[in-house]
């Protein structure tokens, strides 16, 4: 805490074993949740960065401790790779503000409840959703990105869709 400002900064570290380590040397603005794959091997910090905005942070293990897997925030790469697809032509307006990447809930059994038999330690699946201003409709009708997915790769640093996700993800991308 800085006391002349009475501004908070979040420092995250992770210990495992004899291994302690920063995961980010760069403070947070806000506080974090994090998620461990089943084996321990990767973290996954789901990071406030604004009013309504959030991102992820991929972590795995190394011999000296937790180290960042991607250059770039995994949120940012989510939406990196939703700007390559398709889907992102038939978007009305880029999203402008409460973009937000999130983790899928299933990481604990696999992602099995969406009828799928994936390998253990293997996907995460990620949510996108954004605002923008679109004329001629409400503030509450602005999400031009609502619930769009993707999986990720742990072992190949890969995304990809899944057949099974093209529906929802046609209707993520629609006007509500």
């Amino acid at each position: 805490m800085n006391q002349e400002t009475d501004e908070w900064k979040w420092l995250f570290f992770a210990r495992r074993a004899d291994t302690f380590a920063l995961l980010d040397p760069e403070p947070a603005g806000y506080p974090a949740g994090f998620v461990f794959t089943n084996d321990q091997n990767w973290i996954i910090r789901l990071q406030k960065t604004g009013s309504g905005e959030q991102s992820l942070y991929l972590y795995r293990f190394a011999p000296k401790g937790f180290v960042s897997a991607t250059k770039k925030p995994l949120g940012d790469l989510a939406w990196a790779y939703m700007k390559s697809r398709p889907d992102w032509r038939k978007i009305i307006k880029a999203p402008e503000y409460h973009e937000a990447a999130y983790l899928w809930e299933g990481l604990e059994d696999n992602y099995r409840k969406l009828g799928v038999d994936w390998p253990a330690n293997r996907y995460l699946v990620i949510g996108l959703s954004g605002d923008a201003d679109v004329k001629g409709r409400k503030h509450e009708q602005t999400g031009v990105v609502n619930g769009w997915h993707c999986r990720y790769d742990l072992q190949t640093g890969k995304f990809d869709v899944p057949p099974a996700f093209s529906s929802d993800n046609a209707k993520a991308v629609m006007p509500q």
